[in-house]
């Protein structure tokens, strides 16, 4: 399109579209595009036009037909209040129009929030470095794999996993390392937690990385993280931890454990419930920063001695010879970890391990108060638990879920007579109602 379509954003004027033109030897710009005569715009989009008010009523009118459903829902999606100061400071035009920032003389913003997400996460972990953040924690694991894959003397191939692991992360993991010829096997839990003597007796020098999580799927607390973590130390195992960024405010820090790499949601800040969109968080050792997959902000000083930000060691493939890079991941979600770290900036050390010790005690009471109804126990596993925990049913679960649905709640039902119920600070307030709803369906 040439600036007399009315654009001020095309870079050429008419002549010298019209030299490119002639000099590959076509009349116009259409010449250049086989576009099916079916899909091509040929001037009208065929979409009555309406007021703003008509359209605003109609899509009120489609809102209104879906469900009214309290969620309790959990493993691995997680929702708590977002302040409106997360909305309204990301919401500026300087953040939403970034791309990603290659240019630090007109970053320097973006990339000081960026910078100061990492250390948030270093802190959180106690790990020396932590990247600008990644897709998802399925994808942060699979990260991790491939990382260990390339930085561990053992010349093993497996990757050992808990039974109990989320499915699509799990699919994921074997994605990533059915590519570096990696081998994904599990090791069993003990009511709800990694089963430490049957990991013992698994790991060789044939196992890369061994994955354990706190919380667990189930919302357990792991409570031999340092004894897994001497396994992987002594079979040279890499050691990663899958965890959130709210529950590491009040777990014991995944350095102490022996943890090389953490992994995890860290959108559980920042986002509301979002069905598949994430935030991968993924930290690790000083030994490992040149593995790093995706970028990292860097901190100097610029021609001035000023304090400065830029991209540092921008390892994945765009940036370096295919060969050399350590992954392809594309983006680094840089305004969902923004949000993150506005979010947990808003909450402050104190605010966030109360939202931590918050899920813990809500958890524990949900559970008490369905244990103390007939057809029920909870919770199914004798442990700590965060956020979720599994509620064993005497009738099918799936008919009880589809019971609880009716009644206006939402929960999983992962297997034939375990539910699985996950509160939060957004819907703590409607337990009330839940404990009723399970009184009548029971």
């Amino acid at each position: 399109m040439s600036r007399a379509d009315g654009t001020p954003y095309a870079p050429h004027t008419d002549a010298e579209t019209a030299a490119m033109l002639a000099a590959i030897g076509v009349d116009d710009e259409e010449a250049l595009f086989d576009i099916p005569e079916s899909v091509a715009f040929d001037g009208d989009f065929g979409i009555e036009p309406r007021t703003e008010r008509e359209i605003r009523d109609e899509c009120a009118r489609i809102f209104e037909r879906n469900d009214d459903l309290t969620e309790f829902l959990g493993r691995g999606h997680y929702a708590h209040y977002v302040p409106s100061v997360v909305d309204h400071l990301s919401d500026r035009a300087e953040f939403l129009t970034s791309y990603t920032q290659y240019q630090p003389e007109v970053s320097q913003g973006f990339l000081q929030a960026l910078f100061e997400y990492q250390s948030m996460l270093v802190e959180l972990t106690g790990l020396d470095v932590a990247n600008c953040s990644m897709y998802d924690a399925a994808t942060a694991l699979g990260e991790a794999a491939t990382l260990a894959d390339r930085v561990r003397s053992t010349s093993g191939d497996t990757v050992l996993v808990p039974e109990q692991l989320r499915e699509g992360k799990r699919a994921v993991l074997e994605n990533y390392c059915d590519g570096a010829d990696l081998t994904v096997e599990t090791y069993p839990m003990a009511d709800g937690t990694a089963d430490v003597d049957a990991i013992a007796d698994r790991a060789g020098d044939d196992v890369v990385m061994l994955y354990a999580e706190s919380p667990t799927v189930r919302g357990c607390l792991e409570e031999r993280l340092a004894a897994i973590g001497d396994v992987a130390d002594e079979t040279d195992a890499l050691f990663a931890l899958g965890s959130d960024v709210v529950a590491l405010s009040v777990l014991e820090s995944p350095a102490a454990v022996g943890a090389d790499v953490v992994v995890g949601e860290a959108g559980s800040l920042g986002l509301p419930t979002s069905y598949g969109m994430g935030l991968g968080l993924f930290a690790c050792r000083d030994d490992f920063l040149r593995q790093v997959p995706g970028r990292l902000v860097g901190a100097s000083e610029d021609a001035n001695g000023d304090r400065a930000y830029t991209l540092t060691l921008q390892t994945r493939e765009q940036h370096i010879r295919k060969e050399r890079a350590t992954s392809n991941i594309c983006t680094n979600q840089a305004w969902v970890a923004l949000r993150a770290a506005i979010h947990a900036a808003t909450l402050g050390p104190d605010g966030l391990v109360d939202l931590a010790n918050d899920c813990v005690r809500e958890a524990e009471a949900l559970a008490a108060r369905i244990d103390d109804l007939s057809g029920a126990a909870a919770p199914v596993h004798e442990r700590h638990h965060f956020r979720e925990f599994a509620v064993r049913v005497d009738q099918p679960a799936p008919a009880v879920a589809e019971d609880l649905e009716a009644e206006g709640f939402a929960v999983h039902a992962i297997d034939d007579h375990l539910l699985q119920v996950c509160v939060t600070d957004l819907n703590a307030g409607r337990t009330d109602g839940l404990v009723a709803a399970f009184e009548e369906v029971l």
